[in-house]
């Protein structure tokens, strides 16, 4: 949205904005300064300063790009397996292994008896092609991003069995941030990209301009999706695939704050599945990624409201997190990587 509507150019940059096929790339793209900065999943900065998964190269969360936005997305033909606990040997599809999407679906069939290791496949399909693969039955289902949840109901393929908002209502999803390094030698650019993105958030959270950005962002050279998908999905009023038209008007949200609590339960996530082995410094890593005192200047600067403190707890599936109590909380499951 700060490209299409010239947000960035009001603050004096020249934005290119580029697509890019899959989360590996992006990350890549990243670590070797391809990119200046990026939309992230927003546990991948956390990732990628530790050296999981990748070399170690310390990333910034500058900003939440989007709360909640997510669902569950099951084929047609398994309508008549809406509990989790008959789903043993079914395969989904997540964007990338470092991604809410992953750690919610684990979260959620774990819950539900199932080992996300061993009952059931997860294996990494970029957003785009998931509807493909769901009409094709390379896959049973997907928890991955609108609008392509949206998009199978669209296509008649899949049907939507939770949204994401149902879990942990307010959960974080993707992120916009960038290297360390880009902010220590590019300060006064990087202060300019993060007015663009707070002011677009900012407009993104009034329900009233969500038909006007679901016109700017359908086009081929941002999300190339149909109008009316998008639409739904922003406005929240939405056929389901089952039949019914839901009315969810935070389905999709924009609140930009950086919860260093958020980051602190994606990393006991990590550490759970066994991403992360051996101890951890929730804390000191959560403060490094996560630029909430930034976040919560500019916004100042620019007139938005802050909201005070920074590790707010939450629930997760009725389960309260408490930051403070961390690594009990990692170790409290019943099912995790023994």
């Amino acid at each position: 949205m700060a490209h299409p509507l010239g947000f960035y150019r009001n603050e004096g940059l020249n934005v290119e904005v580029v697509k890019t096929a899959g989360w590996a790339l992006i990350r890549d793209k990243m670590m070797n300064r391809e990119y200046d900065a990026t939309h992230f999943l927003s546990p991948m900065p956390l990732a990628m300063s530790m050296g999981v998964g990748s070399n170690p190269v310390p990333m910034n969360v500058a900003t939440i790009q989007n709360t909640n936005g997510q669902a569950i997305t099951l084929a047609v033909k398994h309508k008549d397996k809406r509990d989790p606990k008959l789903w043993k040997g079914f395969r989904f599809a997540v964007p990338f292994e470092f991604s809410m999407h992953n750690f919610l679906l684990r979260y959620y069939v774990a819950e539900h008896g199932l080992n996300p290791d061993t009952d059931i496949q997860i294996r990494v399909v970029p957003p785009p092609e998931m509807v493909a693969n769901l009409r094709a039955g390379n896959i049973d289902g997907y928890l991955g991003p609108d609008p392509f949840n949206q998009r199978a109901v669209y296509e008649e393929v899949g049907f939507i069995h939770l949204l994401t908002r149902e879990l942990w209502n307010g959960h974080p999803c993707c992120a916009f941030g960038t290297s360390t390094e880009f902010i220590q030698k590019n300060p006064n650019t990087f202060a300019a990209l993060y007015r663009s993105v707070l002011t677009a958030s900012a407009m993104a959270r009034e329900a009233k301009n969500r038909e006007l950005i679901a016109k700017v962002i359908s086009p081929a050279q941002y999300l190339n999706q149909p109008e009316t998908v998008i639409a739904q999905v922003l406005t929240g009023r939405f056929a389901d695939g089952l039949g019914k038209i839901q009315t969810v008007p935070d389905r999709a949200d924009f609140d930009p704050i950086p919860w260093q609590s958020m980051a602190v339960w994606m990393l006991t996530q990590m550490q759970r599945w066994g991403y992360v082995k051996g101890e951890v410094n929730y804390k000191q890593i959560a403060e490094k990624v996560f630029l909430l005192t930034d976040a919560k200047k500019y916004m100042k600067e620019l007139g938005q409201p802050v909201p005070q403190g920074a590790y707010p707890s939450f629930k997760v599936m009725g389960k309260e997190f408490d930051p403070e109590k961390a690594a009990a909380y990692a170790k409290s499951f019943a099912i995790s990587k023994s």
